[in-house]
């Protein structure tokens, strides 16, 4: 760090932007593997989210690789960069008062532990969006885990890369071929009981 960089207290803060908003800030961080639901289920969350009044911004794993994590691969340091990157803007959004909703492979735990540390306490809400291997390859919408099973693409989690699932997630949500709609009603159930909204 450059010791002539100096952080500068703001006169506004987390607490009287969350006030405006009528709110608590947080991160839903939906985590799964490629095909599992996890950008669905976060859009239909954010859509029912803000039809209810609440401040909301999605980050998805695909559109931050068009832009701020454009420079990055997906071998491991490029991944575990790649989430860092995001939960320091995660934290920004947090601070502005907003529900940050973000989905993610994320697929090791330092990574996502990482960005729960970087949040105060109840903050950070781990979703483990938890659909079996072979659902996800049944979908596979963008033909991903085809090409990494002839060996087109590389460091693919779930097939020659590891996916480690979370041990205590704030919210599990086990596929039970319900409609994405569904998930994200059960996840909204399980964030208010929990008081995250």
């Amino acid at each position: 760090m450059n010791d002539n960089i100096v952080w500068h207290e703001h006169k506004t803060n987390k607490a009287d932007r969350a006030r405006q908003k009528n709110q608590k800030p947080a991160v839903i961080w939906l985590t799964g593997l490629s095909g599992s639901g996890k950008s669905t289920i976060a859009n239909v969350l954010e859509q029912k989210l803000a039809a209810s009044g609440k401040h909301t911004y999605l980050l998805d794993g695909d559109n931050i690789r068009h832009g701020l994590c454009g420079d990055l691969g997906f071998a491991d340091k490029d991944r575990v960069e790649n989430i860092r990157r995001i939960s320091e803007v995660a934290k920004l959004f947090v601070d502005a008062g907003l529900i940050v909703i973000t989905a993610f492979i994320s697929p090791f735990r330092t990574d996502r532990k990482f960005c729960r540390n970087l949040l105060e306490a109840g903050e950070f809400v781990e979703v483990f969006v938890d659909t079996p291997l072979e659902v996800c390859e049944q979908r596979d919408p963008k033909g991903l885990y085809q090409k990494a099973r002839q060996g087109d693409i590389k460091h693919f989690t779930g097939i020659d890369s590891a996916y480690e699932t979370p041990e205590s997630p704030e919210v599990h949500l086990t596929f039970d071929g319900e409609t994405p709609d569904q998930s994200a009603d059960k996840l909204i159930a399980a964030l208010t009981e929990k008081g995250y909204l």
